[in-house]
This record gives structure tokens, C-alpha cells and sequence, in this order.
């Protein structure tokens, strides 16, 4: 049964019209716009489609809408600007963490998730934070250094 669905995504208020069982991911890309969320897998086994759901990382593709009824929803859109990027996105650049960029939206998400719990990982805490996350492109140990870096 579709209702309007009330959430903040990326600190702005947004209510949305929707069956509460269709996946967050439709949501974000298709009805408002922020492509930054990617479709992988579509069974939330690869990580591309993470984003934070109050401050907590989730895969949207595997995310009811219901779920985000009355919480924060924050995407890589709303993680950092091109004027003022998050320190995560700034050392992946450094680091030349990306290769495709499929998989770039859902490592920076989990990784923000962890560096809000933890400032300050070692190298074996980012990699467990990572590994439900897929990059087929193989630029892994990039990704890891990029994390460190930005909780440095």
C-alpha cells in the first residue's frame, strides 16, 4: 500500500511518495535525484549501494522504505562539495583509490561510518570494516591506505 514516506536525507527534509516496501535505493536515485548511490549487486551483498542510515551504514538496495520513516539518510552527495570535501574523499583522491568508481560511493560510506565509531583504526580494523564491500577493479589496498590516511 503506498503512503508518504517522511525522512531527512543529507540534513534536508523530504517526504516521498511510495510503497514502503520498495528499496531505498530506487528512492534516492530515481525520485530525487542523487546518483551518487549505486545499483551492484540488488541483494546487498556487494556494498555499492551503501549509504548512512543515522549514521549507521546500510545497502540501500536492501532497505525498505519504511524503514527510513522518520530518520537520517546521508549519501556520498552529502558527505562532502567539491568546495569542501570530507577528508575520506580527499585521500582517495591522494591515494588514487578509484579505478572504475563503481564500488567509490559504498567504500566512502562505510568507511565514514567506521571513522565516526573508530578516528583512529589500524590497518586490520579498516579491512574488516571493507570486506563486505566488493571492488572488482582490485584497488583494495589503495582503499585501505585512503582510510588510514584520513583518520591520520
Amino acid at each position: 500500500m503506498a503512503g508518504t514516506i517522511a525522512f531527512t536525507v543529507n540534513g534536508e527534509a523530504c517526504a516521498v511518495a511510495g510503497d514502503p516496501d520498495d528499496a531505498l535505493l530506487g528512492t534516492l536515485r530515481d525520485t530525487l535525484g542523487l546518483k551518487s548511490t549505486r545499483l551492484g549487486c540488488g541483494l546487498g551483498q556487494c556494498g555499492a549501494c551503501t549509504v548512512l542510515l543515522d549514521d549507521r551504514a546500510v545497502t540501500a538496495c536492501d532497505t525498505p522504505l519504511s524503514a527510513v520513516e522518520g530518520k537520517q539518510v546521508t549519501t556520498l552527495e552529502g558527505l562532502g562539495s567539491r568546495d569542501a570535501p570530507h577528508p575520506l574523499q580527499t585521500a582517495f583522491i591522494d591515494e588514487q583509490a578509484l579505478q572504475c568508481g563503481w564500488c567509490t560511493s559504498g567504500m566512502l560510506m562505510r568507511a565514514a561510518e567506521l571513522l565516526r565509531r573508530e578516528p583512529h583504526p589500524d590497518e586490520a580494523a579498516v579491512r574488516q570494516a571493507l570486506e563486505r564491500n566488493l571492488c572488482r577493479c582490485g584497488v583494495h589496498n589503495r582503499i585501505v591506505r585512503a582510510v588510514l590516511k584520513a583518520s591520520a
